[in-house]
């Protein structure tokens, strides 16, 4: 085996977190979805979710002001969706209708569902101490929400410049955790 460098601006290619996400907001009667790669399980009951949203970005804002969102889970059928709601700005655009999404009520937010989701997660911000510095939201997810109708849905992961590996073969393997 032969090891190399690797340049550390390229770290996050290697520690790729989970699969790429769309997130769902509500403010001032208008609902936006953001494409998002950054997150992290924090904790299991109740369900934490970290997750890094850009100080740049229009959810963010919808976010911080609204303490809010749903999480929902495309699966690779959405790709095309996925990139072009990463590629343009929720303030121009109505991303619902641009993409052809259908935005279904949730049960304890505002944010809306998105029906072409494998899941969707209803969440509250449960901690903000870390958007000032990071824009890291640790998120508490109230309800969820799963398609029985989608067997085995392969999920996007984002590998860094339009690059995308899709979940593929599952194995199983004994494990003694509970």
């Amino acid at each position: 085996m032969t090891m190399k460098s690797f340049p550390l601006s390229k770290v996050y290619r290697l520690l790729e977190p989970g699969p790429v996400t769309l997130v769902t907001t509500a403010h001032k009667g208008k609902a936006n979805i953001m494409t998002q790669s950054w997150h992290t399980m924090m904790e299991f009951v109740p369900p934490l979710v970290g997750c890094v949203i850009s100080g740049r970005n229009h959810s963010f804002d919808a976010l911080v002001a609204t303490k809010e969102c749903v999480i929902a889970i495309p699966t690779v059928e959405l790709a095309k969706q996925v990139v072009g709601i990463g590629n343009c700005s929720g303030k121009k655009v109505d991303k619902f209708k641009k993409f052809k999404l259908t935005p279904l009520p949730a049960s304890e937010v505002a944010p809306p569902l998105i029906a072409e989701c494998c899941a969707n997660l209803e969440c509250r911000v449960a901690d903000s101490r870390m958007v000032n510095k990071y824009n890291f939201f640790v998120l508490e997810v109230v309800k969820a929400w799963i398609d029985t109708e989608m067997k085995n849905p392969r999920t996007l992961h984002h590998q860094g410049k339009g690059v995308f590996m899709v979940a593929g073969e599952t194995i199983r393997l004994p494990s003694r955790m509970a």
